[in-house]
């Protein structure tokens, strides 16, 4: 039997973690703000044997480029109880939320932008939204092809290591074709396209 001590009391056992999602936006990934989470936990009262019900508010620095999978971890915020075990741990992990136009890749944000056939053959521009809200202008002047993709540098989310330094936006490309087309429009481009298209 392994010897305890002189004072021969049982160890005491930390209760397991209580864990929580913390949802940020890729705003939030881009700039780094503080969220303000609320929990709700025992705290014993000091006869040592009763429990009170206390609200805390946690503060998380969330960092610039901080990726999914994050984990913040608060020691010893879970309850207290009389049973005399070290409170819980409070584990916060990092969780993206959807956005409307990009899907994060790392540091990079792939965008689908749709566009018509004769710009996928001729050429044009398109904009593309940035993810703090701005419009960014992108010249097409090859043919594109479905599934076709093109950068735009450092218009996506910091490196966590290099929060001055950006991934990019990845545009991908999704070709419009029309539902059909007139026997005239048919023969001309029977004409104009090469055999091998």
């Amino acid at each position: 039997m392994r010897h305890m001590g002189s004072g021969g009391g049982r160890r005491r056992t930390q209760d397991p973690p209580i864990n929580h999602d913390l949802s940020v936006s890729l705003l939030d990934v881009l700039n780094g703000t503080v969220k303000k989470m609320r929990i709700t936990r025992h705290r014993l009262n000091p006869d040592g044997r009763t429990t009170r019900l206390e609200e805390k508010m946690l503060e998380i620095e969330v960092k610039k480029g901080w990726k999914e999978g994050t984990r913040i971890t608060f020691q010893r915020e879970g309850d207290e109880n009389p049973n005399g075990n070290i409170p819980a741990d409070v584990i916060f992990t990092v969780k993206d939320r959807t956005h409307k136009h990009f899907k994060r890749e790392g540091a990079d944000v792939r965008y689908i932008a749709r566009i018509s056939l004769k710009k996928a053959l001729c050429g044009g521009t398109i904009t593309v939204p940035t993810i703090d809200e701005r419009q960014v202008t992108l010249t097409l002047n090859e043919v594109v092809k479905p599934r076709g993709t093109r950068r735009i540098s450092g218009q996506g989310l910091p490196y966590v290591k290099e929060p001055n330094r950006r991934g990019d936006i990845i545009v991908e490309f999704q070709i419009i074709f029309p539902d059909s087309l007139a026997p005239s429009q048919k023969a001309a481009l029977a004409n104009i396209l090469p055999d091998n298209v």
